[in-house]
């Protein structure tokens, strides 16, 4: 059985894409028949899987989490997983050594110390809305991860943020696209519930808006839209997942200001189950994104959920989307409102669409899929490393 060295520099949190990816590889690299050693940051739980060890560096001293963007606490934990990588690498025998996002130079270094073949991942987008002083942090980082990219046996990628640095060398480059956080339907009692829960009225109308707080988002864009939606349908409610306790009181307070606290529940962030239970109790969801190259896993969320869903016509949201199964509209209030209220009056077009989207990701989104591009890609790496 080969054996296979993970690395991921990221504290696990269920809510978070980039920890559902890795969640998603390990479970399909023990599926594949591999023993995989999981080096990561001892923050988070991470839960249990077949056929994985989890190992983890030791704790810093007052560090309780971990910045998405560049810090010198995370610059810290890297240097600490390359020096726990070699070491393992030295005293196993890996055929493979894995590198996720900011453990790419990690991974490369102990694949080269030990002989073993690099696969490096670049899951994460460019994140250009960092303070200044965040990405001078990451500047020295950058050239280490490009050469890590560039000097590895295979790059997989699960957007287009990797070609860049991959000029010339783009045949080592695959494509493995997200997939939905969660992998099973959830039980229609749990659907229910949720339904239940956050409306008062069985003829309401509920839409729900998955995702963090950044400007990026289309947050504002889709708070302005519901102002319109609820003067045309006061039937109509928004649901918003995700979020933390201090985004949500501001947003509540703003809401508050415009007489439409009323009409938004803010749900937190919740685990991918019952993110699931959300969706299907939902009658559109919607994606206001206004940045971006790749489909956010939310969107495939949606797909799955088979409900009707409502997009700016952004390249995020083509990356997954078409007008086949779903209302793409111009990324302003006015536009966005009446892709709302287009569903909203037309019970029978959100049906189409959701049944649409749920055979969409089922037969090009699915865990299936998502195992046989991992495979073929250690394939690859282990045929020509040999």
């Amino acid at each position: 059985m080969d054996r296979v060295l993970y690395i991921a520099a990221k504290p696990f949190f269920p809510w978070r894409s980039s920890c559902i990816r890795v969640g998603h590889e390990l479970l399909a690299l023990g599926h594949l028949g591999y023993a995989v050693d999981f080096l990561t940051v001892p923050l988070g739980a991470h839960p249990p899987l077949p056929g994985v060890r989890l190992l983890a560096v030791p704790r810093l001293p007052l560090v309780r989490n971990l910045p998405e963007t560049p810090s010198l606490r995370r610059l810290l934990y890297g240097l600490l997983l390359a020096a726990w990588a070699v070491a393992l690498a030295r005293r196993h025998r890996y055929a493979v050594v894995h590198g996720f996002d900011d453990a790419a130079p990690a991974a490369w270094l102990a694949g080269r110390l030990s002989g073993a073949a690099v696969v490096c991942e670049q899951h994460a987008e460019p994140d250009v809305r960092a303070r200044w002083w965040r990405r001078l942090l990451g500047r020295p980082y950058a050239p280490l991860a490009r050469f890590a990219l560039r000097h590895a046996d295979a790059v997989i990628a699960a957007g287009p943020a990797a070609l860049p640095a991959m000029a010339g060398r783009e045949s080592r480059v695959g494509r493995i696209a997200d997939i939905p956080a969660s992998l099973d339907a959830p039980p229609a009692a749990h659907v229910a519930a949720c339904r239940d829960r956050i409306l008062s009225r069985p003829d309401d109308i509920l839409v729900t808006y998955v995702g963090s707080f950044a400007t990026f988002q289309g947050l504002e864009l889709l708070f302005g839209a519901l102002e319109r939606v609820r003067r045309a349908d006061n039937r109509v409610r928004l649901a918003v997942v995700g979020g933390s306790a201090a985004e949500i009181g501001r947003q509540q307070r703003r809401l508050g200001r415009k007489g439409l606290a009323e009409a938004v529940a803010f749900l937190g962030r919740v685990t991918p189950t019952d993110l699931a239970a959300v969706l299907a109790a939902s009658d559109i969801l919607v994606s206001p994104r206004l940045g971006g190259t790749r489909a956010p896993m939310k969107v495939l969320d949606y797909l799955q959920s088979g409900t009707a869903i409502v997009a700016t016509d952004c390249p995020a949201n083509r990356d997954a989307l078409t007008s086949d199964v779903a209302v793409l509209t111009a990324a302003d209030p006015a536009a966005f409102a009446e892709g709302i209220l287009a569903l909203c009056r037309d019970p029978a077009r959100r049906h189409e669409l959701g049944f649409r989207g749920r055979e969409r990701v089922r037969q090009s989104h699915g865990f299936d899929a998502f195992r046989d591009g991992l495979r073929r890609c250690y394939a690859y790496v282990l045929a020509t490393w040999d």
